[in-house]
């Protein structure tokens, strides 16, 4: 109601306190435990930020279901090439590349088969030089077509999870026959995560050879701001398949590294029921209807989602930044 929530310092304060009192919390450095409530603190921000595209508050979580803790400054030291110690243990390690600057902070991350992993993040930064195409356009996501450009430009989803399903039911079915709680029932709970790791992995490879591939073509890429949870809510597992929240997360990651620009539209502009060509609104477009005939300009058969595509450019490029738009991009606009 007021935007209200703990203050992080007086919590830092009390949880040093509890921290002389559970051994638990000792077995790690303090900052480990204070990046906890810093978590907290970003998780509230977010909250209040974007309560109402449906972002919940942080929620009570047990500390078996942690994934990860943070150590900054103190708390580990790297013993000689692949080995470092955290608290009075030394770990072997193997490198998925070369450190390079001043280590900064050090997370330690778990996944759900119990593999280890450290995520170093350090002062580095790569020198990049932006290659620019002048290409700007718009996409419009799609149940059948992953995406669908305003040049015409089609992408078809893999759908990584409809291609390992009969795989996933078998580990599921396998799990449920053993006994919960035994060895044979661990192993199967095992495979299950595996299959669910392969199918994450599938997809997040593919996300950055997808991102890469539209940054290296375009330098201005304008979307719509989707409601996804309400899509989820109406097709379910289709949408948790075609993942595109992950998607745009990682492209906006590689398109800042290579200064690209991602632009989001009013998800309240009705792009798929205005007509490309003479701006008509056709308040009786339902679902069913795959293509575009308009009754004022007498345009027939545009494809609905490349309608949609070419509304969200012309309205993107519109509500840019005059400074991140240059002459050649507003070319390939008009």
């Amino acid at each position: 109601m007021f935007g209200k929530h703990l203050n992080q310092y007086r919590l830092m304060k009390h949880i040093a306190k509890l921290r002389k009192r559970v051994r638990y919390w000792q077995q790690v450095g303090s900052q480990a435990v204070q990046d906890i409530i810093q978590r907290i603190e970003k998780a509230y921000k977010l909250f209040f930020k974007q309560h109402k595209k449906g972002t919940r508050p942080p929620g009570f979580k047990k500390r078996k279901k942690y994934k990860s803790f943070t150590l900054k400054q103190a708390g580990y030291k790297f013993v000689c090439e692949n080995k470092i110690r955290i608290g009075k243990q030394v770990f072997k390690f193997s490198f998925s590349r070369k450190i390079e600057g001043k280590v900064k902070t050090l997370t330690v991350k778990r996944n759900n088969l119990g593999e280890l992993f450290i995520l170093v993040v350090t002062d580095h930064q790569d020198e990049i030089i932006p290659n620019m195409t002048g290409k700007i356009a718009g996409w419009d996501f799609g149940l059948r077509t992953f995406l669908i450009g305003s040049d015409g430009t089609t992408i078809e989803s893999p759908l990584f999870f409809k291609q390992l399903r009969n795989k996933l039911n078998a580990a599921n079915r396998s799990l449920s026959r053993k006994q919960k709680g035994s060895n044979n029932w661990y192993k199967a709970k095992d495979h299950l995560n595996r299959v669910y790791e392969e199918i994450n992995h599938k997809r997040h490879d593919w996300f950055w050879k997808l991102s890469h591939q539209l940054t290296d073509e375009y330098d201005v890429l304008i979307f719509e701001d989707l409601n996804l949870k309400g899509m989820q809510r109406l097709w379910g597992r289709k949408i948790s398949d075609l993942a595109f929240a992950t998607f745009l997360e990682i492209l906006q990651t590689v398109a800042e590294a290579k200064a690209k620009t991602i632009h989001f539209i009013d998800r309240f502009y009705p792009s798929t029921k205005t007509c490309s060509h003479c701006g008509h609104i056709n308040q009786e477009l339902t679902l069913k209807d795959r293509f575009w005939d308009c009754t004022s300009c007498h345009t027939k058969r545009i494809p609905r989602d490349l309608n949609a595509a070419i509304n969200i450019c012309r309205v993107g490029a519109s509500t840019l930044k005059l400074d991140t738009v240059r002459p050649s991009m507003m070319a390939s606009v008009a």
